[in-house]
């Protein structure tokens, strides 16, 4: 079972800009946190470049999903776009 209150880091890429700008990093007190901001908040140009990452666990785009989208899932959802 996924721990939504473990500490998480989101990374997110963005293409077309200079190696070191390439990415950005962020870091989250629980994961539910993380997986709310990254599919109610990020645009799709990063959400589909998105690496979460919870303890020793990385986790892409298509599992950040399915773990939002999992009953267990804490938090209100809000997705903007309906998918």
């Amino acid at each position: 079972m996924f721990n939504y209150d473990a500490s998480a880091d989101l990374y997110t890429k963005r293409s077309g800009m200079k190696a070191h700008r390439k990415t950005t990093y962020r870091r989250f007190s629980n994961a539910a946190e993380a997986i709310h901001f990254a599919m109610e908040s990020l645009t799709p140009e990063l959400l589909e470049n998105a690496l979460l990452e919870v303890g020793e666990e990385r986790f892409t785009v298509d599992q950040i999903r399915s773990l939002y989208d999992d009953i267990a899932f804490p938090l209100r959802r809000n997705r903007r776009d309906g998918s």
